[in-house]
């Protein structure tokens, strides 16, 4: 009886060892030599299981491996290697038990591939292990799982650590030989989509065709799709045959990846409409300071890549060009990209640049010219710049040197040539400006953006050319034949732009055009008399007469309200009935003002429709008002010498022509005004 009751008692804790195996599992570190051995030999890799393994029965034959590590037996560094989390494989029991399993499922978690990154390709790289396709022995996989995958970049000596993360895959098998691969990933700070399905062949090096669809919404305006077929010969993949749509822009062409060592990317595509999105900038940000963000372009080292994208039409932000026909190189961290004969807007664009990343701050030079090119569409679409329209002809000759945005602006050197023809300044009016000196100074440029589109429309200035050269060095670009053309007023001047502060210093001679008739006028423009300081930031500069030069040469000054006069009053001198009259009720003998002040009041003009002799009367008080006396303190360009206009020689008195040309009223009132 004792016996009966000790053997049903065995019985009873077999059947629950039995039971707590099937659904816990069974302890098989045994089995771990066996597997180790097993991939060594197919693959060249040497593989280490450093956590536990099981095997679990139920509900369907499960094996669990923990702490998986692969790599390869001849790096040293132990650099390149596969570290996986885990890994899972579930079956059924009847397929394991009839010698060719049937594996529904392969889940690994948390893969991570360390690469190495290499400046220079080594020799002889292709001599690697043995490919990673081992003999299946009859067993099928019918879905392979990716969870939270990354791709490791490193090289120690740079202190480069790239990675892609965050990759989950799904890829299913089909009886066909089909595979479907459906996962996202995140490319540094970009989220990615993919699908990808590709039909396996049983022939090694035949061709396989692929089916991709890549969204990377930070990168592409649309998503990327097409077809190829891809090869492998030894340890170059080749991509023949690509046929595919980005956005609704057709390309085609071909490709290769070199991957024995250091990466060798070779790409061919044509497109019949490429889009290229405009890098995203705060608003207002001409106003804002250069960005202190350090610029890496590091990765350029660590791939070689020789690329040619061609295109029927190029739309880069709003601007449209076409053709496009664009060159690229990249060897040992320095690359060079060229293009000839772009067509833009009815003109062309070509020119070349250098990007050096090989050391710690990348450097670069370029060179480009832009002809014959309508300015407007250009500036608006690639830089939301819509205030000159005109024929564009710029040349560029630049270098520079530095890891952010403020360093290579201040290390700027270089020259360029800027020239518009036939345009116009749009939202200012320039001749208004002018006039709008002779009461106080600007702010700003005085542009009509918050006005309606019709008074927008209205304030602008047409210009026959607008053009000035400039010689960079050190972020300063100066120049001395800045020169403003048009209908009504011509502008020519000096000036430096600090490029890396967003200044400006300029000391402009401005000149209003008194009539109508046009360029093809006999009669000079009427010089404003006194110089114009513009100094400031870019957006939002101080626009203001320079008093102390015209005090420093007055005779300059008064030859210059002379001509001024004739132009408002005309050569004759007619109208000046009124002004003398005031002139005489506001003035004694002395040409002192009532009360001993030197302040002149407000002067009639003659004739309401004439506001630039208004301008010129507020003018002459200004003049009268700012002798050294006063106090006011003189103004001037800092760094720009002021050079004293050369003083009008009074006309010989053997001259009669030019005596008759005086009007006789306009030189008494000026020799009652300025004592001369």
């Amino acid at each position: 009886m004792r016996a009966l009751k000790f053997a049903g008692a065995a019985v009873g804790a077999v059947i629950i060892v039995i039971v707590l195996l099937l659904v816990i599992g069974i302890p098989s570190g045994f089995l771990t030599s066996t597997i180790t051995s097993r991939v060594e030999n197919a693959t060249g890799y040497r593989l280490s299981i450093d956590g536990t393994t099981k095997i679990s029965l139920w509900p369907t034959l499960n094996v669990t491996l923990n702490d998986i590590t692969l790599q390869n037996p001849k790096d040293r560094s132990g650099i390149t290697r596969l570290t996986i989390d885990r890994v899972q494989v579930d079956m059924s029991l009847s397929s394991a038990w009839s010698g060719s399993p049937k594996i529904s499922e392969i889940v690994v978690t948390h893969p991570v591939l360390y690469q190495p990154l290499l400046r220079d390709r080594l020799p002889n790289a292709d001599a690697s292990p043995k490919p990673l396709a081992p003999d299946m022995d009859g067993a099928t996989v019918d879905r392979f799982k990716i969870v939270d995958g990354e791709v490791a970049f490193a090289r120690v000596r740079d202190r480069i650590d790239s990675r892609i993360n965050a990759i989950n895959a799904d890829a299913v098998m089909g009886r066909d030989r089909t595979i479907k691969v459906a996962g996202t990933a995140r490319i540094g700070e970009h989220p990615t989509k993919f699908d990808v399905k590709a039909t396996t062949t049983a022939v090694e090096g035949q061709a396989i065709p692929v089916d991709f669809a890549i969204d990377m919404p930070d990168v592409l305006t649309a998503q990327l799709s097409g077809h190829a077929e891809m090869r492998l010969n030894g340890p170059i993949v080749l991509i023949n045959g690509i046929n595919g749509t980005l956005g609704d822009g057709a390309f085609s062409g071909w490709a290769s990846v070199d991957i024995a060592s250091k990466p060798l990317v070779k790409v061919d595509l044509d497109f019949q409409r490429l889009t290229i999105p405009k890098s995203k900038s705060p608003q207002d940000a001409s106003g804002q300071p250069w960005s202190d963000a350090p610029i890496d372009v590091s990765q350029l080292n660590y791939v070689d890549a020789q690329i040619r994208i061609s295109a029927n039409e190029a739309v880069i932000g709003e601007a449209r060009l076409a053709p496009l026909a664009l060159d690229a190189k990249l060897a040992g961290g320095i690359l060079k990209t060229g293009t000839t004969n772009l067509g833009a807007y009815g003109g062309q664009i070509s020119g070349e640049m250098i990007l050096d990343a090989t050391s710690g701050a990348p450097s670069f030079a370029m060179h480009s010219d832009l002809v014959g090119v309508r300015a407007l569409p250009l500036l608006q679409g690639v830089a939301d710049f819509d205030r000159i329209d005109g024929k564009l002809q710029v040349k560029l000759a630049l270098r520079s040197a530095g890891v952010s945005q403020r360093a290579l602006m201040a290390n700027m050197q270089g020259t360029a040539f800027i020239n518009f023809q036939d345009g116009a300044i749009r939202g200012i009016n320039v001749a208004q400006m002018i006039r709008s000196l002779t009461t106080s100074k600007l702010s700003g440029w005085q542009n009509s953006q918050q006005d309606s589109q019709q008074n927008s429309q209205e304030q602008s200035t047409d210009l026959s050319q607008l053009s000035a050269s400039f010689r960079i060095d050190k972020g300063q670009a100066v120049t001395t034949d800045f020169n403003l053309v048009g209908p009504l007023v011509r502008i020519t001047g000096t000036g430096t732009i600090a490029l890396d502060t967003k200044m400006m210093g300029f000391r402009v001679e401005p000149k209003l055009v008194m009539t109508t008739e046009g360029q093809g006028r006999t009669s000079e423009p009427v010089g404003f008399g006194i110089p114009v300081m513009i100094s400031g930031s870019w957006s939002q500069p101080q626009i203001y007469p320079d008093m102390a030069g015209m005090m420093d040469n007055p005779d300059a000054a008064y030859a210059k309200l002379r001509e001024m006069g004739k132009g408002l009053f005309g050569p004759d001198g007619a109208g000046l009935g009124n002004m003398l009259s005031n002139l005489g009720s506001n003035f004694g003998q002395g040409g002192a003002a009532p009360g001993g002040g030197n302040a002149l009041p407000q002067m009639q003009l003659p004739g309401p429709d004439s506001p630039l002799g208004q301008a010129i009367g507020t003018m002459i008080q200004q003049g009268l008002s700012g002798n050294p006396g006063t106090g006011i303190r003189s103004r001037s360009l800092p760094g720009t010498p002021t050079t004293p206009a050369p003083q009008a020689s009074p006309p010989p008195p053997q001259n009669p022509p030019v005596a008759q040309q005086d009007s006789q009223p306009m030189n008494d009132v000026m020799r009652q005004l300025f004592n001369r």
